[in-house]
């Protein structure tokens, strides 16, 4: 296992490598790691739809599923994939001057488009699997229930959701990037994703599944009719809203969680 400042030192490596490679090099990571965080994201909603649908079993839901998602940062960083909210840490080498400003954008605006490309390619076929007929229909309305959850935070709540969840995502990464073999990154990976997720903070390429695959699925009247959600919240299940209420304010919590309170945090700790 390196040490901190050790960690520091490869992260900014690691970051300044990613603003050097090709856009079909990027793009392709980039839709690789959107499938990766889809699948985590469809397999942990297919493990908890049950305990999720009841308030008594609400919290037990969310840490089954949270022991299921950590698979998705494993795939990204053990298979390899590019991720937006891992690359937020790419602030540390844009803040040491070792990048210029248009490199950062370019990744990280490459890889955004590529993670969504590849979650809603998963969205799509789920929907289309007959997946969510699981359960009596329930999982295909538990899928829209969080959907529509999703999509009724206030501003600042999803920025803040953001900001705690990416905080705990880069300091997997971190960890994962200080140790030196396979079994040790999975084990740097798993506890802090897995409390991510049972906390219930917000990913902003992991809601690219989650908020496609509720608004692909809400055309579905049986299992529309699974769940009770009033006509008022199932209005507000739109493309609108999920970019505009949910993916810009967690994206932007996001950057700062990872960018700000890991990666320059780390930078002012260990560097004059």
């Amino acid at each position: 296992m390196l040490l901190p400042q050790e960690i520091l030192e490869r992260t900014s490596d690691n970051c300044v490598a990613k603003s050097l490679k090709s856009f079909g090099s990027l793009f392709v990571l980039g839709v690789l790691a959107g499938v990766y965080i889809a699948f985590a994201s469809e397999g942990s909603n297919m493990a908890a739809f049950n305990l999720l649908a009841e308030s008594s079993t609400f919290g037990l839901g969310k840490c089954l599923a949270g022991a299921v998602f950590p698979t998705g940062l494993m795939l990204v960083v053990l298979a390899g994939g590019e991720l937006f909210t891992g690359n937020t840490m790419m602030l540390l080498p844009f803040a040491e001057g070792r990048i210029k400003l248009a490199a950062l954008v370019r990744n990280w605006l490459i890889v955004y488009v590529g993670n969504f490309v590849g979650s809603f390619f998963i969205a799509v076929l789920i929907v289309n699997s007959g997946q969510l007929n699981s359960g009596a229909n329930l999982l295909g309305g538990i899928t829209i229930k969080i959907a529509v959850t999703k999509c009724n935070f206030t501003f600042i709540e999803a920025f803040t959701l953001g900001i705690l969840c990416n905080c705990l995502v880069c300091l997997a990464v971190w960890m994962a990037t200080g140790a030196e073999n396979a079994a040790g990154k999975i084990l740097a990976i798993f506890f802090p994703i897995w409390l991510f997720i049972t906390s219930g903070f917000e990913h902003s390429v992991a809601n690219m599944y989650y908020i496609s695959a509720g608004l692909l699925a809400k055309s579905n009247p049986n299992w529309l009719n699974a769940v009770v959600i009033s006509p008022d919240l199932l209005a507000s299940l739109t493309w609108t809203n999920f970019i505009f209420a949910n993916l810009l304010p967690v994206t932007l919590g996001n950057i700062v969680g990872g960018g700000i309170i890991v990666a320059i945090t780390y930078k002012v700790a260990y560097k004059k």
